[in-house]
């Protein structure tokens, strides 16, 4: 069974996330994933893996911009 991270894999999206009190959008893109973490990019240089339990939600950035040399 695929998992609800795998559609989102090589997109731009927000992840909203919660760490104790805070709620916190983030912007970047999902690489990988395991039972209990994804992999994520963020400013396109710096990868961490993030709890899966830590994400609300996900969704499309619609505000990325892609720059061709």
């Amino acid at each position: 069974m695929e998992s609800a991270y795998a559609v989102w894999i090589g997109q731009p999206v927000i992840l909203q996330l919660a760490a104790a009190d805070l709620r916190v959008p983030l912007r970047g893109m999902i690489l990988d994933e395991t039972d209990d973490f994804i992999r994520f990019r963020v400013e396109q240089t710096w990868d961490i893996d993030i709890y899966k339990s830590m994400i609300l939600a996900v969704e499309q950035d619609r505000g990325v911009r892609i720059l061709v040399n």
